[in-house]
């Protein structure tokens, strides 16, 4: 039989080892059954703390529950492997996919938007609800981020799903281009809040040595719903099937009612035991640690044997609040404040910008029918998810600095000169999407890296504010000016002018790698809880 690491612990109930009582007039010995005391003092802080709870601990007596918890290093032992292959590319049933939001049609229907007999926009505004799009995704970043470290990683699934299912639907009953923006907009909104309750789940769950590559591929999941969002504009598309002015309502439509088969499979996904640790409910955090380790036993056969995890001591935790997040971004961490902006920034102008106007590029430039976008926005498609298929693994292996570094300025070098060729007339749309293929073969990658570093970087309490503050600023200074620009440079109909936007992206993912190379964290391998130290942690 394989032999997998198991913590034992001395209440095997619970997960913890003898809790402490520390304060004025207060200490391990002080309480005649400290279990009992514990066991009160975990279901009072349930709901955020015990001063606001009760009212009965003043700051000059404030009265700690302090546990010493070995969850965070069986978390990151052998036996959750198979959790971390199941985040998103797993059985049914146990996903955490983000292919869904990938199934969104936008980027293969710009061609035909811009048709009379459809909503007769033109190249600005298309690049315009691209912006808008993004612009809902930096509020719905903030907002939801603010939730899910709240009221945990969990419970925002569904509502983030739920806004994208609705405002998808809403988008294919649009009747002129202010309609159609406000409903991207708040498909953006149900996008951005994924990021931050995803990201955040994925990195507290998966242990230390597979957290980059899973992160990576969980990430690029997102390309497996914009392949097939591309196959299913080809086909709604096809005037001998529906008419033009019908098909992409459907494409919208349909994209928005698949979302329903992610809340059933999303509903087996536990709550993140980080989450539930931090918050008082060790007994639930300690509960779904032991089923994924009987899981285990029961399906694959195999012997749990002791880990040897350190135990980290946690106190009581009061809660996040906006100023817990300024002080550990702003005090604490300036560099790693500086470094996350820089990555999240670039790749949102350049990824942003190519792929909401692509569509453009191909209809206007290369003539392709607008119908038959879809088939060039799937090897483009298949770039995006193979690149942390192939690559994914390095992240952990040879490093976080060395792997994000050459992937943002592999990514720049390309961007430049692809667009150096698409000034030059040399290439046709399908060497055009070649380029870009193996581009974002690499761009995917850095990427993906990026929500890593502002995930993995920062405290527990505060990981999904931390990441959807990363996520609306940079997307606000990259992504929405990144379609908007572009838009505006295709209009012209001049390839040159359309040159200096390809060379700036280009540029500015350089300047990400330089910064990576230069400030960038080493993480691989590394808990979570020694990359960033919990606030709730207690020395001792």
């Amino acid at each position: 039989n394989e032999v997998y690491p198991r913590a034992d612990s001395t209440y095997p109930s619970c997960g913890l080892s003898q809790p402490a009582l520390t304060g004025r007039g207060s200490g391990p010995d002080s309480a005649e059954h400290p279990e009992q005391v514990v066991s009160a003092l975990l279901e009072d802080l349930h709901a955020g703390g015990c001063r606001r709870r009760t009212g009965y601990d003043p700051p000059q007596q404030r009265v700690h529950l302090a546990v010493r918890s070995a969850l965070p290093g069986r978390d990151d032992a052998d036996q959750t492997v198979h959790l971390a292959a199941q985040l998103g590319t797993g059985p049914p049933g146990r996903g955490l996919g983000r292919g869904w939001p990938g199934l969104d049609a936008a980027g293969s229907l710009a061609g035909v938007l811009v048709q009379n007999s459809t909503l007769a926009l033109t190249a600005s505004q298309i690049g315009l609800a691209g912006s808008t799009y993004i612009a809902g995704a930096v509020l719905g970043a903030l907002l939801f981020g603010d939730l899910t470290d709240r009221y945990g990683r969990r419970k925002l699934f569904t509502v983030t799903l739920g806004v994208y299912l609705v405002a998808t639907i809403a988008t294919g009953f649009s009747w002129n281009f202010l309609s159609f923006a406000v409903f991207r907009f708040l498909t953006g909104a149900g996008i951005g809040g994924e990021y931050a309750a995803i990201n955040s789940a994925i990195q507290e769950f998966v242990p230390a040595r597979y957290r980059g590559r899973t992160d990576l591929i969980v990430n690029g999941s997102f390309w497996i719903g914009a392949a097939l969002g591309a196959l299913g504009s080809v086909v709604v598309l096809d005037p001998a099937i529906f008419p033009v002015d019908i098909g992409w309502r459907l494409a919208f439509i349909i994209g928005g009612l698949l979302a329903t088969i992610v809340i059933a499979l999303r509903r087996f996904v536990p709550e993140s035991p980080r989450w539930l640790m931090t918050h008082g409910r060790m007994t639930e955090a300690e509960a779904i640690m032991s089923e994924i380790e009987e899981r285990i036993v029961h399906e694959r056969g195999v012997a749990l044997s002791d880990v040897g995890a350190q135990r980290i001591r946690f106190g009581a935790y009061s809660g996040t609040h906006f100023g817990d997040v300024v002080r550990a971004l702003v005090k604490h961490y300036p560099q790693r404040t500086l470094l996350g902006l820089t990555l999240m920034a670039t790749q949102a102008f350049c990824y942003n910008a190519i792929f909401f106007t692509y569509a453009l590029i191909l209809t206007k430039f290369y003539d392709v029918p607008a119908p038959s976008v879809g088939w060039f926005i799937l090897p483009f498609a298949v770039g995006n998810f193979m690149g942390p298929i192939l690559l994914g693994h390095l992240f952990d292996i040879v490093g976080r600095k060395v792997m994000i570094a050459s992937t943002y300025a592999i990514s720049g070098i390309l961007m430049a000169a692809t667009g150096w060729l698409f000034a030059l007339g040399v290439v046709g749309p399908i060497a055009q999407t070649a380029l870009w293929s193996v581009n974002f073969f690499f761009a995917s990658c850095a990427a993906s890296a990026a929500y890593l570093t502002v995930g993995e970087c920062f405290p527990l309490e505060v990981r999904a504010r931390a990441i959807s503050i990363f996520y609306a600023v940079g997307t606000a200074l990259g992504g929405i000016a990144g379609p908007a620009v572009f838009g505006a440079l295709i209009e012209t109909g001049a390839r040159v002018e359309i040159l200096w936007g390809y060379l700036l992206g280009g540029a500015l993912m350089v300047f990400a790698a330089i910064v990576e190379g230069v400030i960038g964290i080493s993480a691989e391998c590394v808990a979570l809880e020694d990359v960033a130290r919990p606030l709730s942690r207690v020395d001792g």
